[in-house]
């Protein structure tokens, strides 16, 4: 499969990655409701056998249960994929998550992060939000000790705006920036997509298929049978009047998908992937099925005139 160079690390990256947010199961403030850890095993298994090489999680997802889950499907794995896990986002006895950039934090969060992935280094190291803000140089200078002290190989960003870059970059070099980017969140064109362009960082788009709203698998019954303690049941794209629209853009792909013998949800990651600042897409999976159904995202190319068909249909329906 085809990899690319993530930004000015020596990591060569497939265009799809793993992403194991829902991996974390239920139980915390943005889970995905229940989920089988044999199925986000085989869900694993599958991805790395279709050839991706990524393999993206956090300590916050499911309160360190994703980067368990993570390593169990790694072991005795003999091609082992790259890890990349985030910081910054911590949980109290209660299991409130709040965002934490003071070095100490970091460096406590990095070594626990190491015993759950059952690794001696992490591939990429990132942090998870710019919260709060004004600790951003403080939190930056502690993953350039991490790195210097051979804890992780590489070290990015995730959720930063411009601004934001701009100051960490006047430190250290930012290796990657992982911001949400999809069909219906496409607000890093303007700004940030030509940001790191120009300064060489990687981009790692999560969400291209807006939290399975863009698979072509969503509907009504679905989202109305979300169980409680699943983050999505609250969130606008979820619901009216929203929701309408969000469904027939799917519609719309599905459309376009079968011209080509693809799915709904390939469509939508190979419009992320059709920008050429975007290095790799995380694939949110939850078992072997949903691999097979979206691998053929890596190398679907959509043709202008397609890419202008979705824009139409944005345009004649904003949001």
């Amino acid at each position: 499969m085809e990899t690319r160079r993530l930004g000015t690390s020596d990591l060569m990256i497939t265009p799809l990655g793993v992403g194991a947010w829902a991996m974390g199961g239920n139980n915390w403030a943005f889970g995905w409701g229940p989920q089988d850890d044999g199925e986000s095993v085989a869900a694993i298994h599958a991805a790395l056998e279709a050839g991706w090489n990524w393999i993206d999680t956090a300590a916050v997802y499911g309160l360190g249960h994703s980067e368990e889950v993570v390593a169990r499907a790694l072991e005795g794995v003999a091609q082992r994929p790259y890890l990349f896990t985030k910081c910054a986002l911590v949980w109290d006895a209660d299991r409130k998550v709040s965002g934490r950039l003071k070095r100490e934090s970091v460096l406590a969060e990095c070594e626990a992060s190491l015993k759950r992935l059952k690794v001696d280094t992490i591939d990429l190291y990132q942090i998870h939000w710019p919260d709060p803000e004004e600790d951003i140089e403080e939190a930056w200078e502690a993953l350039a000790s991490l790195k210097a002290a051979g804890k992780i190989r590489w070290a990015g960003v995730c959720n930063f705006k411009v601004p934001h870059l701009k100051r960490a970059q006047a430190l250290a070099p930012v290796v990657s920036l992982q911001p949400p980017y999809s069909i219906l969140s496409p607000e890093i064109e303007p700004e940030i997509l030509p940001h790191c362009a120009a300064t060489q960082v990687g981009v790692l788009v999560y969400s291209p298929m807006k939290s399975g709203l863009l698979t072509g698998k969503m509907t009504r019954e679905r989202v109305a049978a979300m169980p409680d303690d699943d983050f999505r049941r609250s969130k606008a794209p979820f619901q009216e009047p929203k929701l309408t629209r969000n469904l027939a853009l799917a519609d719309l792909l599905i459309a376009i998908g079968a011209r080509h013998g693809r799915s709904a949800g390939e469509t939508a990651i190979a419009w992320c992937l059709r920008r050429p600042e975007v290095t790799g897409a995380i694939v949110g999976v939850r078992n072997a099925g949903q691999v097979a159904g979206v691998a053929g995202a890596a190398t679907y190319r959509l043709s202008e005139d397609e890419v202008g068909e979705i824009k139409a249909f944005m345009d004649a329906n904003p949001a």
